[in-house]
């Protein structure tokens, strides 16, 4: 019960802005006390109204109060301090880890993620601490944005306020002192609006980048099957003129068959005459032997029968010879078109290929720039659109 007690005591000792013990203590004229740094920071996003709140209830003040430590809540917290005990955690942690963006209220070596930020707060908030901008009425009016490390990006850079305002004339966002110095006169716009004219000339581009890609793609399934057709008909003409010369080698072996058999043929008539001859010239000397010493180198006629065989034998040779030049060079030529066929599909196909590794990498561009417009699409900060549409090329 006693350490209930405690923990009662020590909420009431806890800003409601940071949720912490109080750190530098101070009370307003309303009663309510807040760390020193958490009130400063609330009331100077107030002073462009000239009028200071409490972010607990609705009472203002104006002028700006004078704010003076309490010296008796100072000595409660040191003696809280002392016990060992601080403000009870929340439920649920979710520290920070590489590539989140941490809260600027917690304390301690490992701070929780911050959900969201506060444009007018230039701060980012965990889920504990961000209740007090969901509780006080004057937090309530400040902008949120999912949480974000770019926050000083938000702000003026000549007048360190927060940029709410476009210049068309100029492209770039402005805060509200800027309409009334460098930028008077030039055709402005709030941020808010210029994001929805933006927003329609995105989308815009992200039909064109679809439907490009749409048309790539297409492109891509027709240059496929025309590649795939290409070699189908090369293939085919390779086969065809296999077909054609072996056709023809075939022919003219039939040829080379028929005149030789019409050599041997030939041959064998006029060896057939010739031995007819010879048998009746042997029939003639035998009878005129005694006649003429020139019957008797007749009687050699034999060497003339040598004479028909040796001849129609290198015919034969003859034609073999030739035929088979004649297939070599078809054979050659048959080699020679089937190179052709070859080398204009390499040729073809290699172009085709590199068109398809174009058109591939164009697709994948137009998918990561369309992924892009869709990411940015969907932001809620529209300074952060504004800046980040002006820098890129899809306009």
């Amino acid at each position: 019960m006693a350490q209930q007690g405690v923990l009662l005591d020590q909420d009431q000792f806890c800003c409601s802005v940071c949720l912490d013990l109080l750190k530098e203590p101070v009370t307003i004229p309303c009663g309510h006390s807040y760390c020193r740094i958490c009130i400063e920071g609330c009331w100077d996003q107030d002073v462009l109204k000239g009028v200071y709140s409490c972010p607990q209830c609705r009472e203002t003040f104006t002028p700006r109060p004078n704010l003076r430590k309490n010296n008796m809540l100072a000595d409660v917290v040191e003696k809280l301090k002392e016990t060992g005990l601080q403000a009870a955690p929340p439920p649920a942690l979710c520290y920070a880890g590489p590539g989140d963006v941490a809260c600027d209220f917690c304390t301690g070596t490992r701070k929780q993620k911050a959900l969201m930020s506060c444009l007018a707060c230039l701060a980012s908030y965990c889920e504990t601490h961000l209740q007090s901008h969901y509780e006080s009425p004057a937090l309530k009016k400040h902008k949120l944005v999912k949480a974000t490390a770019q926050l000083q990006e938000k702000i003026c850079s000549h007048h360190d306020k927060l940029l709410e305002v476009y210049c068309r004339t100029d492209q770039q966002c402005i805060c509200y002192l800027c309409t009334m110095d460098e930028h008077k006169g030039h055709d402005t716009v709030s941020a808010a609006a210029e994001r929805t004219e933006k927003q329609r000339q995105l989308g815009m581009s992200q039909q064109k980048v679809q439907q490009r890609f749409q048309e790539r793609e297409k492109e891509l399934k027709e240059l496929q099957q025309a590649v795939e057709s290409f070699k189908s008909s090369a293939q085919a003409a390779v086969e065809d003129s296999d077909q054609i010369f072996t056709e023809l080698i075939r022919s003219i072996e039939r040829r080379s068959s028929e005149v030789k058999e019409l050599i041997r043929a030939q041959e064998k008539a006029q060896v057939s005459q010739a031995e007819g001859l010879l048998e009746q010239l042997k029939q003639e000397i035998a009878e005129l032997r005694k006649r003429s010493t020139e019957l008797e180198q007749l009687s050699h006629t034999e060497d003339h029968i040598h004479f028909l065989q040796r001849s129609a034998q290198a015919a034969v040779e003859d034609s073999d010879q030739i035929f088979t030049e004649l297939i070599r060079s078809i054979e050659r030529r048959s080699s020679e078109v089937k190179e052709l066929i070859r080398a204009q599909e390499k040729a073809q196909v290699s172009q085709a290929e590199g068109l398809l590794e174009q058109l591939k990498q164009e697709i994948a561009e137009l998918r990561k720039r369309s992924t892009e417009l869709e990411q940015l699409s969907h932001t809620e900060d529209h300074i952060h659109f504004l800046q980040v549409t002006k820098l890129s090329c899809y306009m």
